[in-house]
């Protein structure tokens, strides 16, 4: 049997400031067809960017949720309760824009995702899943000439959706 693992240390990463610059030379916050702030480092098979955070030789060094990170940078530790979890308004599982994050639960986090997730066109809908979307538009941004980042990120996306912004006739 493994030992616990100890509770995530937020307020001590969100204020260190070799953490807060890691996270925020992998956010890209440019002009796009979304308000989204994308995440430009590793990705996790849920589509969450992912980040290691704090120090070693402090003992805070964990990988962890970029989001939620973010959200304790952006709102402060102290907003992160024990059973909330961080949403996205926006659905799109690597953003790290803060007017996009909301504290819920996951009962909510579940029925929002059951809610939405057949809607044509939109990011719960996506054919790769959301991790293959996020590595899609992440892939395009760091392919991308310099200024040509908004048009690829829109092809990254219109590429998750092969039937075009309306659905299909069945017959």
């Amino acid at each position: 049997m493994s030992a616990p693992t100890p509770a995530v240390p937020w307020r001590a990463l969100a204020a260190d400031p070799a953490t807060v610059e890691r996270y925020e030379a992998k956010v890209y916050r440019g002009p796009g067809p979304t308000p989204c702030h994308w995440w430009l480092g590793a990705i996790s098979d849920s589509g969450h960017g992912k980040l290691r955070a704090g120090s070693r030789p402090a003992g805070t060094s964990r990988v962890v949720s970029a989001h939620v990170l973010g959200f304790a940078i952006d709102q402060g530790a102290a907003a992160l309760q024990t059973s909330t979890i961080v949403r996205h308004r926006c659905d799109e599982a690597s953003c790290q824009n803060p007017e996009h994050w909301l504290i819920g639960d996951r009962l909510q986090n579940i029925l929002d995702f059951q809610a939405r997730r057949g809607l044509t066109g939109h990011p719960l809908a996506d054919v790769r899943g959301a991790a293959g979307r996020a590595v899609a538009v992440r892939d395009a941004i760091l392919a991308a000439a310099p200024g040509q980042e908004p048009a690829a990120i829109a092809a990254a996306l219109a590429a998750g959706h092969p039937s075009g912004d309306r659905q299909d006739t069945l017959w």
